[in-house]
């Protein structure tokens, strides 16, 4: 997928497939061995894969940074975020609810690929602004040179391709 004139991308496409989703949970499910309390993900293919490995770590409850603000949040709080695969600057957001169940807890950002890590900064960002102190970051696929980071873990590289 050409996203401009030098640079192309695998395009990697996690809603729908439920086989795969549960396939890549149990996989990074048993790459998070130690102690956390929520995982964080952001809108929207996140979603699902967050599900899933929950269900595996058998924890009751995950955390969504949304993409936009809605009329049922109280409180959001807000950061910009600018993705490799968004020609348009993009924010986070996350409930002032979830803000308060985050503060001083141990946190674990999942997504599903991770290319310029510019989503997972802006997360992180957002967590600190919160008070929630982030442990890990995990995805299926590091993209780039996203797989030469060692902040992250991930189960497989998946190459950039010049245009």
């Amino acid at each position: 997928m050409k996203l401009n004139e030098e640079l192309a991308i695998a395009s990697f496409v996690l809603l729908g497939d439920a086989e795969l989703t549960h396939y890549a949970a149990e996989k990074l499910a048993a790459k998070i061995d130690f102690d956390f309390d929520y995982l964080v993900t952001m809108e929207s293919k996140g979603i699902p894969l967050a599900q899933e490995v929950c269900h595996f770590l058998k924890k009751p409850r995950y955390v969504v940074l949304r993409k936009s603000i809605k009329d049922y949040m109280k409180v959001p709080i807000s950061v910009p975020v600018n993705a490799i695969t968004t020609s348009a600057q993009q924010q986070l957001v996350i409930d002032g609810n979830d803000a308060a169940l985050l503060k001083g807890k141990k946190v674990v950002i999942i997504d599903d690929v991770i290319s310029s890590g510019g989503s997972i900064a802006a997360a992180e960002k957002l967590l600190h602004k919160i008070e929630a102190n982030v442990v890990a970051r995990v995805a299926i696929l590091a993209e780039g040179d996203a797989a030469k980071r060692s902040d992250i873990q991930f189960l497989q590289k998946l190459p950039l391709f010049k245009a």
